[in-house]
């Protein structure tokens, strides 16, 4: 997956960045709504975060794992 290492760099970057606002956004919804929007909210946003991990951050990870952030090890 992505053989530029500077492409493969930007994506990672853009993938942390989505996942800090998608977790932001998570947050938002915990405080704002009730339970069960939270949690209906929640589980969507997790599906999302989990194929962004397993299709593109896993796969560029394994390409350049010089690029894997410490959290993620």
């Amino acid at each position: 997956m992505l053989s530029d290492a500077d492409t493969a760099r930007r994506i990672s970057e853009l993938m942390l960045d989505m996942g800090a606002r998608l977790d932001a956004s998570v947050a938002l919804v915990r405080s704002t709504c009730d339970d069960t929007e939270f949690i209906r909210y929640r589980t969507a946003i997790g599906g999302l975060m989990g194929a962004m991990l397993l299709e593109i951050m896993n796969p560029l990870y394994a390409a350049h794992p010089h690029l894997k952030p410490d959290g993620l090890k």
